[in-house]
């Protein structure tokens, strides 16, 4: 990213164009383009840190992160264990990421079976081409934390006939277990081996025991990779490596007698994540947390499966762990247990839990896996079921209830969206080896589609899903804190259009101005930063199809930020052509709000005079 400064000044000139702006003085058309936008805005070449229940940059904002997992392939074996089968469609991935889905980061998925494949000895040849995909996403501003996958274990305990498979651990990890011919009985998902397979259940308990040392070699493994990680990237790639996820959605396996799953997570799965968190000091990421999992039925939303657990015992987290959890609705995705679609705030108690047992822990959160079946007889569900999901990680609240209780909202949670694979539908995976079942098929992977992309027949990546979805609002950085946030996408399911959350009748000329358009509010406290508030910018949200009410004043199609404007747009790192609005108060204790709308065509300044007396007297009322 050596040549940032001249890409983002490339694509401001980009963004000059006829104003119209009411407001304080900061705020004035025509304002001349400063010579680059400052350092503050780009990869400040320093890591994002965990400080008061929040994800904070090096100006002391409060940050979000936003994406998808990258990606399903690296369960493959068609590109070896490898998100891409090039450091191009890599870089092609990236910009598409960024650019059509709104994403700032990725949990990028690594294979111990490829990184270990003799036990002792790392492939570097596989690191180089993992770091180097990686360089890829970091190059277009997005932030990175690797995750060491798995699925049932390993695609080594399953016959090259069988009706399922897995990843993770290598052959030689699975033959020193002597395990039983795997079976899963009768099985609808392939999720259920996690609880039937008594091979998956046996393996896994080894694991957890450290059976034949397993444990320790992974570790090792881990150490080496970290650290090769670390002196293949340079210092600013590395900056924007966030941490690294140890492990994918551990389970016991089998419990020992008397044990429950919440004393399992205390005698063995944190004392794993203690184990690990020591190797990523060794390997030179001591400032960057462990994303630990809790096992992964923690917040299931069956009853039947939810356990006990969420990491109660392990003490205050801090700075150095973040709480890392998935979310899926099983009973949506069952098809009996959740006969119709998802409706607002479907999940907000859900993801409630998360927001409360992390703030209990004395960190933040990430939903590092959310997603639902794109086809099948449970597909009519997705635009419904992920705008729920997508809603329940921006506020607490409901859309009906939220302009009555916006303080209730909690923080904005981090999240990423299972999955960008930009091979759906064009894989060459040989099932288990066996040339017999080559799936080309969707994500290739136990009947799933999930991917919210696809190349088209051109080689371009194309949206799975509606972009209105997709590449939403939200707070990147805030200058303070967070108060409350919504995003009305107006995504569709199907020829409806889904409107949660419309403009209360009380606010008329909040609502005529919004209209049938989308529109986000943002409200936060301010603490001194000097660095503006930012909210990614939507595609749907042209700078010239724009307007801003806000405390700050009210912008029209905002100007080109120049580092003294109050409200203004920038390109976002990365040279990808996506965008950000700036909301500039370097004040200290105030709350600051901002109603952004794509729904108004040159409206009038009264009409937005009156729209922010309306917003003030709401936030005076509503956040004090």
């Amino acid at each position: 990213m050596s040549n940032v400064r001249a890409r983002l000044l490339a694509v401001l000139l980009v963004l000059c164009g006829v104003l119209t702006v009411t407001g304080p003085p900061s705020a004035t058309a025509g304002t001349a383009l400063a010579t680059a936008v400052p350092d503050a805005l780009a990869f400040d070449g320093t890591p994002l840190t965990v400080s008061g229940g929040r994800f904070v940059d090096a100006t002391g904002r409060e940050v979000v992160l936003r994406g998808y997992d990258v990606s399903g392939e690296a369960k493959l074996a068609e590109n070896g264990g490898l998100p891409f089968a090039s450091v191009a469609d890599a870089r092609k991935s990236a910009t598409a990421l960024r650019a059509l889905g709104g994403g700032n980061s990725v949990r990028f998925l690594l294979s111990w079976a490829y990184a270990e494949p003799v036990r002792g000895q790392v492939d570097t040849a596989y690191l180089a081409a993992a770091t180097a995909q990686m360089g890829a996403f970091l190059d277009a501003g997005i932030r990175v934390y690797p995750d060491f996958h798995q699925d049932l274990y390993s695609r080594y305990l399953f016959d090259p006939d069988s009706w399922y498979s897995g990843d993770g651990a290598p052959q030689w990890a699975v033959d020193l277990g002597d395990y039983p011919d795997e079976s899963c009985g009768i099985c609808l998902f392939w999720g259920q081996n996690i609880t039937q397979n008594g091979a998956v259940k046996a393996a896994q308990y080894d694991f957890w025991h450290n059976a034949h040392g397993l444990q320790d070699s992974f570790l090792a493994m881990a150490e080496q990779t970290m650290t090769y990680v670390r002196q293949h990237l340079t210092a600013e790639q590395f900056a924007g490596v966030l941490g690294f996820d140890p492990y994918n959605e551990p389970y016991a396996g089998t419990y020992d007698s008397g044990q429950t799953s919440r004393t399992w997570e205390r005698d063995l799965l944190w004392p794993f994540y203690v184990r690990f968190r020591a190797r990523m000091d060794a390997a030179g990421w001591q400032d960057k947390p462990a994303l630990v999992e809790p096992n992964l039925f923690w917040n299931a939303n069956i009853d039947s499966q939810r356990q006990e657990g969420g990491l109660l015992d392990a003490g205050t987290l801090g700075s150095r762990y973040v709480l890392n959890t998935h979310f899926y609705d099983q009973k949506a995705i069952s098809a009996i247990l959740m006969w119709g679609k998802a409706a607002d705030g479907q999940y907000v108690t859900d993801f409630g839990t998360v927001r409360d047992r992390a703030a209990a822990a004395g960190t933040t959160a990430v939903v590092s896996e959310f997603g639902h079946p794109l086809t099948g007889t449970v597909a009519d569900k997705a635009p419904t079921v992920l705008k729920a999901m997508y809603q329940s990680l921006d506020s607490r609240v409901k859309g009906a209830d939220w302009w009555t209780t916006p303080a209730a909202s909690g923080p904005v949670l981090s999240g990423q969206q299972w999955q960008w694979d930009i091979y759906h539908g064009r894989h060459h995976e040989l099932m288990n080896g066996n040339p017999d079942k080559v799936l080309t098929a969707a994500d290739a992977w136990n009947d799933e589609d999930l991917s919210a992309v696809r190349l088209d027949d051109s080689g371009q990546v194309t949206l799975r899903q509606d972009a209105r979805l997709l590449d939403r609002l939200y707070p990147s950085a805030t200058a303070g804190t967070t108060l409350a946030f919504t995003y009305e996408d107006r995504s569709r399911d199907g020829s409806t259009t889904l409107t949660w959350n419309p403009v209360p009748a009380s606010l008329p000329n909040v609502a005529q101005l919004v209209g049938s358009g989308q529109y986000g509010l943002l409200a936060w406290r301010s603490n001194g930063t000097a660095a503006p508030t930012e909210l990614h910018l939507p595609a749907s949200f042209p700078t010239a199809s724009t307007t801003v009410v806000s405390d700050l004043g009210t912008v029209h199609a905002p100007p080109a930020y120049t580092g003294a404007t109050g409200i203004a747009a920038a390109p976002e790192p990365g040279g990808t052509g996506s965008r950000r609005l700036l909301l500039t108060a370097p004040d200290s204790g105030t709350v600051h709000y901002a109603l952004v709308t794509n729904g108004a065509t040159a409206p009038s300044a009264s009409l937005l005079a009156a729209a922010r007396t309306e917003l003030s007297a709401w936030a005076a009322q509503k956040l004090g």
